[in-house]
């Protein structure tokens, strides 16, 4: 009964479960609770935040990679892949565990440092490809249409060049409106740019996603101080990203594709 409920409903708390099982005449406690569950390979987790998708997303999704699925590696290795993210002073994205030795728990090595309401945040563009991280760049002000075909427009091509693209080249971004403002699809129409029609929200399908987790520690892990220094240390890391762990994150597109289709649509680990 315990296995039962937690399957049909996996945000079942253990205090529901001992009032369940009190009411049906069996008294239990939460550490038989959990053991039970333990030795049915269930085990209590963060439930992880995932975009909501309503079942036009999640159609949209399967068509994608239905379609998509049998297209060679070749196709894929020719794609630019962009976005952006947010990065944070002494944030969430800072490393969170540490080896230490009792009561050492206070030496400098060994803390996170915080300041009262949050230490400020960049936000970052940037595109990669199988052969290399593309430009970043830090963008300062809040981001709009027009901002974004500036950025498009400075960084897009130069980073095509700089990555020697095969002729024919595709350009990935995700559905934000910025994105899809008609404006901006004129742009890239009037530039010739081809366009990967985009299944959102799809942050899974994006291998751009695991780059920027890889930029986040890489970050985290010289502790900046300060925003310019923030900035500076972003920069310096996106460059040291080695071409082979872009390759590598092309090279195992499919298996996202077929992550999708096996999980129906939804949200798959990326």
């Amino acid at each position: 009964m315990i296995t039962r409920t937690v399957s049909k409903n996996p945000r079942t708390t253990r205090g529901d479960l001992v009032n369940d099982l009190q009411r049906a005449g069996t008294k239990v406690t939460k550490p038989t609770i959990s053991n039970t569950l333990r030795r049915q390979g269930l085990k209590s987790c963060s439930a992880r935040r995932v975009p909501l998708l309503k079942p036009v997303h999640v159609q949209a999704r399967l068509k994608f990679a239905r379609e998509h699925l049998d297209d060679p590696d070749e196709d894929w290795e020719n794609v630019i892949w962009s976005d952006e993210t947010k990065i944070e002073l002494f944030g969430k994205n800072s490393t969170r565990r540490v080896w230490r030795t009792k009561n050492a728990e206070l030496h400098p090595k060994n803390t996170i440092p915080t300041v009262k309401h949050g230490g400020g945040n960049i936000m970052l563009w940037g595109c990669f490809s199988a052969k290399g991280p593309g430009r970043l760049i830090c963008v300062k002000e809040r981001m709009n249409g027009a901002m974004y075909r500036e950025i498009l427009s400075e960084n897009l091509l130069p980073s095509a060049r700089a990555l020697k693209m095969k002729r024919g080249w595709v350009f990935q971004h995700d559905n934000d409106p910025k994105h899809t403002a008609r404006a901006t699809k004129e742009w890239l129409r009037k530039k010739h740019f081809k366009v990967l029609e985009w299944p959102s929200p799809s942050p899974d399908l994006n291998p751009i996603e695991n780059l920027w987790r890889e930029l986040k520690v890489r970050v985290a892990q010289r502790q900046p101080q300060n925003i310019t220094a923030l900035e500076e240390i972003c920069m310096e890391e996106w460059a040291k990203i080695p071409a082979t762990v872009c390759e590598n994150l092309v090279k195992t597109y499919r298996k996202r594709l077929t992550s999708v289709i096996a999980n129906k649509g939804y949200i798959t680990k990326y």
